[in-house]
């Protein structure tokens, strides 16, 4: 299963503010830089998230962002929602449409295994399990690319 773009730079965005705690904001160019989002998509993903009562959003001198619960109460799944991401598991992996569990295709029975896998990780991942020493890549590295 492949994530789009704006649901990567959700995770990242949360990741951050996970490594940072409830008690902490963080600018939208300190979280540009360091979840390696593109400063003018930041406002865009913050946008949802706030919207989704996973972000407290304050303006001004001593702005930024903080989630807005403790990272074991946030899943990934959560996260995933705010931006509109649903998995797609009416889709028929073969390409026949909707998916026919009565008329299944070759790919049904390990598509329908990777659909319920992802759920699982999704449901049951929080941000507590973000690594909060982890290293960040240089801002907009290309990562895996020469």
């Amino acid at each position: 299963m492949i994530l789009n773009q704006t649901v990567e730079y959700a995770l990242r965005a949360m990741a951050v503010l996970a490594t940072h705690g409830v008690d902490q904001r963080v600018t939208s160019g300190d979280l540009a830089r360091d979840a390696n989002i593109p400063e003018h998509y930041v406002s865009k993903v913050m946008r949802r998230l706030v919207l989704a009562g996973l972000v407290d959003a304050k303006r001004g001198h001593h702005g930024g962002f903080q989630l807005s619960r403790p990272p074991h109460q946030i899943a990934f799944i959560d996260v995933l929602e705010a931006v509109d991401f649903q998995p797609e598991s009416q889709r028929c992996a073969f390409g026949l449409g909707k998916c026919n569990p009565s008329a299944p295709c070759a790919l049904h029975p390990a598509y329908a295994a990777l659909n319920d896998a992802f759920l699982e990780w999704a449901r049951g991942t929080t941000l507590v399990n973000v690594q909060p020493d982890a290293i960040a890549p240089a801002p907009h590295a290309q990562v895996g690319r020469p």
